[in-house]
């Protein structure tokens, strides 16, 4: 490894991995997130970058970002007034330039400690490397009602269909070969909560094996997902997924983005 970087010479230098944090109304979470994130970050001992997407968010989320202090990691907001997190993903990833990336929740729900093992593997040739929260070895922490869990088991049930071999398609951290998640980005059509499932089916499409790795995952207040309000839009999304990637020619044409039935997919 080279040696660390300190101060302006290394945030001179062109980052070697970019990680992208979708945040939706995440003024009491990401300050903390933050803090986290580039306290870890600022430990490698290579020039890395973070990128906060706002999701046209009502409260102070973009005004965090827009005064975070100067470090030896950079921050910089990318706004995305179209509702969804897949939407701000797919935002956050297409502004990336560095040769690895990555996206995590604002939350920091999977410890931090997963990124080296991720980014080890990437230096090894993975192009795909996930957390999976059903991994044998993770340590999960989960406080969902058994209604909620029930609809996890189902979700990854029909997921499997689109995404072969992968466990759990839905855990918030996730590291990519930029050049390929950028090529793959750039033809997301699935705004919100579903949109992990697409992103990976089409990295898979081109050849990318995805790469399962045990976390330590605490499940962490403020959810706004509730199976009530938003299974049917999900059940919805997973079959726009299904029919697009068996007409891809066919819909190749089509406008990329359509408001999506309600604005999921954040923690």
């Amino acid at each position: 490894m080279p040696p660390s970087l300190q101060g302006d010479e290394r945030t001179s230098r062109r980052p070697l991995l970019e990680i992208v944090i979708p945040a939706y109304n995440e003024e009491g979470r990401l300050p903390g997130g933050l803090l986290q994130l580039c306290a870890k970050l600022a430990r490698m001992p290579f020039p890395t970058a973070v990128t906060v997407v706002d999701n046209d968010s009502t409260d102070a989320t973009a005004e965090i970002v827009r005064t975070w202090p100067r470090g030896p990691v950079p921050v910089r907001l990318v706004e995305c007034p179209i509702p969804g997190k897949g939407a701000a993903v797919r935002a956050g990833l297409l502004q990336t330039r560095a040769p690895f990336v990555g996206f995590c929740d604002a939350d920091m729900a999977t410890d931090l400690s997963a990124i080296d093992v991720a980014f080890g593997l990437l230096l090894t040739g993975e192009r795909v490397v996930v957390g999976s929260r059903a991994h044998a070895f993770s340590d999960v922490e989960n406080r969902h009602s058994r209604i909620r869990e029930l609809g996890a088991v189902g979700f990854r049930s029909l997921a499997k269909v689109l995404v072969r071999g992968v466990s759990d398609t839905q855990c918030g951290f996730k590291f990519f070969d930029g050049p390929l998640v950028r090529e793959v980005a750039a033809r997301l059509r699935t705004p919100g909560f579903a949109f992990d499932v697409e992103l990976l089916a089409r990295c898979a499409e081109r050849g990318a094996s995805v790469h399962e790795i045990p976390v330590q995952w605490r499940d962490m207040p403020g959810s706004r997902f509730s199976p009530a309000r938003h299974s049917a839009g999900i059940l919805l999304e997973l079959g726009r997924i299904w029919l697009t990637l068996r007409t891809e020619p066919r819909a190749a044409a089509r406008p990329a983005w359509e408001p999506p039935l309600d604005p999921v997919g954040y923690p």
